[in-house]
């Protein structure tokens, strides 16, 4: 019996040095690569970059129907309408044959993201997170015409 409880010992102390231990700090992956870039009225400059599938070109493209640069530019080229430490939001408008729909652009002007799962690097800012029509789930095609 005894022999036995040494046995299933060993065997659990080798799982758990098996499974392996998950950083909670670990940085998720994402393209930092910069697809559009805009400076501010204040002169901050703004990326766009890649990023993924919650952040980023690659988020806010699919999701929210948003595909061409000029329509995140546009907005960021206006004032800060606002803040809340490093996070930016800017609002903007798309116009285009009588038709008109609200645009928000939201922005981490830092080198991380507040949740400090995302890291831009050195000198860097984390850019645009996510752009949207206020109001609707995706933006309407027209948009990007």
């Amino acid at each position: 019996m005894r022999m036995m409880s040494v046995v299933a010992a060993t065997v659990v102390a080798a799982v758990l040095v098996a499974v392996p231990v998950s950083d909670a700090s670990a940085e998720r992956y994402w393209n930092k690569k910069v697809k559009c870039e805009e400076t501010d009225p204040d002169g901050r400059v703004i990326p766009t970059r890649h990023g993924n599938g919650d952040l980023g070109w690659n988020h806010f493209s699919g999701k929210h129907n948003i595909r061409k640069c000029r329509i995140v530019d546009a907005a960021l080229a206006g004032k800060v309408d606002k803040k809340n430490g490093g996070r930016l939001e800017y609002h903007g408008v798309a116009l285009s044959h009588g038709k008109r729909v609200d645009i928000v652009v939201i922005v981490q002007y830092a080198r991380r993201t507040a949740d400090g799962e995302y890291d831009a690097g050195k000198g860097k800012r984390i850019g645009v997170i996510t752009a949207y029509c206020k109001g609707v789930n995706k933006c309407p095609d027209w948009i990007n015409e």
